[in-house]
């Protein structure tokens, strides 16, 4: 089975993102980290005690690796906004037989005393146009979510819209969660959060 484990906001520039969620929700983001083997950092936010929000961005301390960044940062343009989701698994060479081709190769990182493996793609984008979720195992229990501040935020729903909604709803079977909508259009997520001031869109 799949779990919703969190929602990504790519940037080119970490602090214009996360004055740009913050803008939008209304809420302060807790500090995040540096991922040393893909030179990115992020901030993140608490959707509650299993769920939270990051934003992500290329991390100018660090020289840029060989391999394509994670959620196609290194062709990343524009304004900050919500451009993947992941799911957790318990075991990922399973989830990875049962996704479609490109999902990616389980990668193990570590940062603090978080340990857990990442599939990523070789090209850094993800089946159905970015649409699918990366997939993450954690080892160990420790999670980034339950350590955050929470400040009332709870997803409601994330839209993901594809033009083949149909595979896509197919591809993601093993995944079990009312707030997952999918939907046919072109390429697109739409997350709807609630926050003490009320429900706020992010795109």
């Amino acid at each position: 089975m799949l779990r919703l484990d969190h929602l990504a906001i790519s940037c080119l520039a970490l602090e214009e993102g996360a004055a740009a969620v913050e803008a939008a929700l209304g809420l302060p983001l807790a500090p995040g980290g540096q991922h040393a083997h893909m030179a990115t950092h992020n901030r993140l936010l608490s959707l509650g005690p299993d769920l939270y929000l990051e934003v992500i961005a290329p991390d100018p301390a660090q020289a840029r690796p060989a391999w394509p960044r994670w959620f196609d940062l290194d062709r990343f343009t524009g304004p900050p906004r919500l451009t993947n989701w992941i799911c957790a698994t318990d075991d990922m060479e399973a989830a990875l037989r049962q996704a479609p081709p490109g999902t990616g190769t389980p990668v193990a990182l570590a940062r603090g005393d978080f340990r857990w493996r990442m599939a990523v793609p070789e090209t850094g984008i993800l089946p159905f146009d970015n649409r699918y979720p990366a997939l993450i195992q954690w080892e160990g229990a420790a999670h980034p979510a339950p350590r955050l501040p929470d400040h009332g935020a709870r997803l409601v729903r994330l839209e993901v819209t594809h033009p083949d909604a149909a595979a896509l709803r197919a591809a993601l079977a093993r995944l079990d969660d009312p707030r997952v909508v999918i939907t046919q259009g072109p390429p697109a997520l739409r997350a709807t959060i609630s926050t003490p001031q009320g429900d706020r869109v992010l795109t």
